[in-house]
């Protein structure tokens, strides 16, 4: 199966996105969009890298 990047980026924007939606029903929305989302973003980020890296481990490339 290939991925490019949309199709590897899109799912973890919608995971984000929902995410940040479903906490603003537990939290207020000042503090979900200005603390928690940046963060999730950063992690989303670094988390990506780290799994494209180690995937291009393991198949050798």
């Amino acid at each position: 199966m290939e991925f490019d990047f949309a199709r590897s980026v899109g799912p973890l924007v919608v995971i984000v996105a929902v995410a940040a939606v479903v906490l603003t029903t537990v939290m207020t929305p000042s503090t979900v969009f200005m603390m928690v989302l940046p963060s999730m973003i950063v992690f989303s980020v670094v988390a990506f890298f780290f799994g494209m890296k180690h995937g291009e481990f393991r198949a050798g490339a």
